[in-house]
């Protein structure tokens, strides 16, 4: 089907279901919610066509004009300008288009759960960890995100072991989806007095969060246990059994959750982060042309695979898997993502719309 013929379609689906929602009072309320929803998520695109197809309809008013006898020489210079410039405009009009009729990834819109741990390097590990936590909260507050703690396990010393997260706000998962793998930092270490570098690494993993529409748990397939909690970093100590871990006996995947002195709210949250693994597994197992676009564009995500290093003696921070580096380390670990993220999302529409 041609570009042209896609967009027609857009644009007549757009219009039926504006007609229906118009004059079909007495719809169902899920229905009404299905057809508003699918009318709204075709909004944008219909705003983008018609900008470029308007752009198009001058072109050729234009081109009309032109084509005649024009007497008038400033009128025709005129005319000429004005085509040069929407010439300019028009490729990236229709790149804009094509952008807009990639297939959507299902889980962009998600929510998402958040796991950092230090890697190889000891307590030099777990410092980064606890310095790449702190960037992603601060990216999150740029976005207006909520950064919930759900799982926390300090060294003592200001690092992290662990750390566990849930992000919610507008295309969470879109927008950090690509931080997944291995991170690596290049830094001389505070307890290295002879002045070396050492490096060390932290892995993090995004997982989309899974809603209980997404997927069901049978609650036979569940052990859970209660223990006293130790508190964040165990600063202090709970005196009840407020911290539940929860194992999918199936899949032997065990969450467990502290950060809440309630047992209920903390059962809650661990259920969520297993709905979200378990989510994610079946997501990586049933679509494979996801994850293998993922691993020609930006890796596998796999934990055991590293993206990015963090050099601090020379400022910068170097994402391997589209060979972006930028002297800005500072501001990067100040949650300045964006550029990075959005050179991501940049070379995965490419490679998307090259293979389209």
């Amino acid at each position: 089907m041609s570009l042209e013929h896609k967009l027609d379609g857009l644009l007549s689906k757009h219009d039926e279901l504006q007609n229906l929602l118009a004059t079909q009072s007495g719809m169902g309320g899920q229905e009404y919610a299905r057809l508003s929803k699918e009318f709204t998520e075709l909004n944008e695109i219909v705003r983008v066509v018609k900008i470029y197809r308007e752009v198009e309809s001058e072109i050729r008013n234009l081109n009309s004009l032109l084509g005649e006898d024009v007497s008038d020489s400033e009128v025709k210079a005129l005319a000429e300008e004005e085509l040069r410039e929407l010439k300019q405009q028009l490729p990236s009009l229709k790149h804009d288009v094509q952008l807009q009729l990639l297939p959507k990834d299902s889980v962009d819109k998600k929510n998402a759960i958040l796991e950092i741990r230090a890697g190889t390097g000891g307590e030099e590990a777990a410092l980064f960890a606890a310095n790449l936590f702190r960037m992603y909260q601060r990216f999150s507050e740029q976005h207006n995100w909520t950064f919930d703690f759900m799982d926390l396990s300090e060294t003592g010393i200001g690092g992290y072991k662990e750390a566990i997260v849930n992000i919610t706000g507008k295309d969470v998962f879109a927008k950090l989806k690509f931080e997944s793998g291995v991170h690596r930092v290049q830094r001389v270490p505070e307890t290295e007095s002879q002045g070396r570098v050492h490096t060390s690494a932290a892995t993090v993993a995004v997982l989309p969060e899974a809603e209980e529409v997404d997927i069901e748990i049978n609650t036979k397939d569940l052990r859970i246990d209660t223990y006293r909690a130790q508190g964040a970093g165990g600063q202090h100590v709970n005196k009840t059994d407020s911290a539940v871990r929860i194992t999918h006996l199936p899949s032997k995947l065990v969450v467990q959750c502290q950060d809440e002195k309630s047992q209920h709210k903390n059962r809650a949250k661990a259920m969520k982060l297993l709905r979200s693994k378990l989510y994610n597994f079946e997501q990586l197992q049933v679509d494979q042309a996801r994850a293998a676009n993922r691993k020609n564009q930006v890796g596998t995500g796999d934990r055991s695979e590293r993206i990015r290093t963090y050099n601090f003696p020379q400022g910068r921070v170097t994402d391997h898997r589209i060979n972006l580096t930028l002297y800005k380390l500072d501001r990067v670990m100040e949650g300045d993502l964006d550029e990075i993220i959005d050179a991501l999302t940049a070379e995965e529409q490419a490679t998307l719309l090259a293979s389209v």
